[in-house]
């Protein structure tokens, strides 16, 4: 049976910068990281614009970025934890550089700072428009050459097994679906990273990859940790509209802070009737007024309008944007850019404390999964990146503190999870899936949010997936729907809470 010190739930930065410091500092510890696909499918690599960190002190200030980010939030940031985030931001950046992460600089050999919506000042250091795929491969190089850490690709994590020991519950393995040989497995363990990403496949369109269906949450709220601030889901106000539903293609905030306008149909700007900021207003700001725009308006779609905008500079800058653009046909020099919010992050998620531990303290969890504090009801653009280092490096520190404490389960555990004839016929949960989709989307866009009646049709949902279990082997897309179906409650659970959710988007 597999063991290791510490499980690492999820491959992106987050959990890959936990793994290279505890392994660098403790080469005595074992380190496992099982992601469901193959590594590098995370979210990080889609990560555009880039991450939000003060470097110049004569222009910029520690307190400015913590009043952009409390702002932002509209007062339900923690704001220690905001200033706990900011002020180690240089020195986590220092890390990055160390291992080879590159990001842009001017002709004068400083850093390129972009400006994105809410900040008060350029300072978003960025690889082009592809900073995370440029910090996620600099991270997976490392992992591969640190000789205690161990990859398992194709690994899907079911749910953790947990103990009692002097009236307190500790984390002592997890089950896990091995898809490379179709058999479900356990693998024991000292403590245990979620690192799993967030929920956008709860919702028809998203920019988020088809792996983030809260399998970190539905983990967490099985073994009894509290999950808050569900109902907090941010919408990125341009998303490329296609006119299907499915994964969107996201077009960074960063473009608007090179001067890209949004407009309507009559080619008219129309974002300063809501903000005097315009373009460069939070996304819940952005994302609320395209809303309106688009109902008023009764079309499916605004515009970007580059149009005016150095074009040299604006493809060396964007080439992932513009390349993909050109792909579809589109070419910002000369054409609007159709454009609608789409879910893109998750505010709330896992209850973590400063070192990201939860309510079971050999239990973790870092990134997007994560509730830290930090968003409030709306992230800060770029925002994202630096809370993945910063928690990953605090739970670092501390489980190198604690660790000790937790020794190996002496109990062996068999999985005793229903192991039918292999089947490749999943249409069913496919169509359940498309129903939780259909179901949260539609909640999130009406005007009267009836939670009562969601309740309902999710447990409508969940009756039906149980006709279809006993027929089923326990597979991928099985634990990925059950995952989402638990999800979708919690949320709406939390939104019933609040009696008058804060939907990002659409207020």
């Amino acid at each position: 049976m597999l063991k290791t010190d510490i499980l690492i739930v999820g491959s992106g930065i987050s959990g890959l910068f936990f793994a290279m410091k505890t392994a660098k500092k403790r080469p005595d510890l074992s380190i496992v990281i099982m992601t469901k696909k193959m590594a590098k499918n995370t979210s990080t690599q889609l990560a555009q614009g880039g991450i939000a960190v003060v470097t110049n002190l004569l222009q910029d200030s520690f307190e400015q970025h913590i009043q952009d980010t409390l702002k932002s939030g509209g007062g339900q940031c923690d704001e220690e934890i905001v200033k706990m985030v900011v002020e180690q931001a240089p020195e986590r950046l220092k890390e990055l550089l160390e291992i080879g992460t590159s990001f842009d600089k001017n002709q004068n050999g400083q850093w390129d700072l972009g400006l994105e919506g809410g900040h008060s000042q350029h300072r978003i250091l960025h690889h082009k428009d592809r900073s995370g795929l440029e910090i996620e491969k600099k991270l997976l190089n490392i992992i591969t050459e640190l000789p205690n850490i161990r990859l398992f690709e194709n690994y899907q994590v079911i749910d953790l097994n947990t103990e009692k020991k002097e009236n307190e519950t500790h984390c002592t393995g997890a089950f896990f679906y091995d898809k490379n040989e179709n058999k479900i497995k356990y693998i024991r363990c000292r403590s245990i990273i979620l690192s799993t990403g967030g929920c956008g496949n709860l919702f028809e369109n998203t920019t988020n990859p088809e792996i983030a269906t809260g399998d970190g949450i539905a983990i967490a709220a099985r073994a009894g940790v509290e999950i808050e601030d569900m109902q907090y889901i941010q919408f990125h106000p341009t998303a490329l509209y296609t006119g299907k539903k499915s994964q969107l293609f996201l077009i960074s905030e960063a473009v608007r802070g090179f001067g890209a306008y949004v407009v309507n149909e009559d080619q008219k700007r129309f974002l300063f009737k809501y903000d005097s900021r315009g373009e460069l207003a939070t996304r819940d700001i952005v994302s609320h007024a395209i809303h309106k725009e688009m109902h008023e308006t009764q079309k499916k779609h605004v515009y970007l309008d580059c149009r005016h905008l150095d074009m040299k500079a604006f493809y060396k800058k964007f080439p992932a944007i513009t390349s993909h653009c050109n792909e579809l046909g589109l070419f910002p020099e000369k054409d609007l850019i159709p454009v609608v919010p789409a879910a893109h992050y998750q505010c709330g998620g896992i209850k973590v404390d400063r070192n990201s531990a939860t309510a079971i303290p050999n239990l973790y969890a870092v990134g997007e999964c994560a509730r830290t504090g930090l968003h409030g009801k709306n992230r800060l653009a770029s925002n994202s990146l630096l809370e993945a280092l910063v928690f990953a490096h605090q739970a670092s520190e501390n489980i190198d503190k604690t660790i000790e404490l937790y020794q190996f389960s002496s109990k062996v555990l068999i999985p005793k999870f229903p192991n039918k004839e292999i089947k490749t016929d999943y249409v069913a949960f496919l169509i359940l899936k498309k129903e939780i989709q259909a179901l949260i989307t539609n909640f999130y866009s009406s005007e009267e949010r009836n939670t009562d009646y969601a309740i309902h049709k999710i447990k409508l949902i969940k009756n039906a997936a149980e006709t279809l279990i006993h027929n089923q082997e326990i597979t991928i897309p099985f634990i990925e729907f059950s995952n989402m179906l638990t999800v979708a409650l919690i949320i709406i659970k939390h939104c019933k809470k609040r009696k008058s959710p804060y939907i990002l988007s659409l207020n």
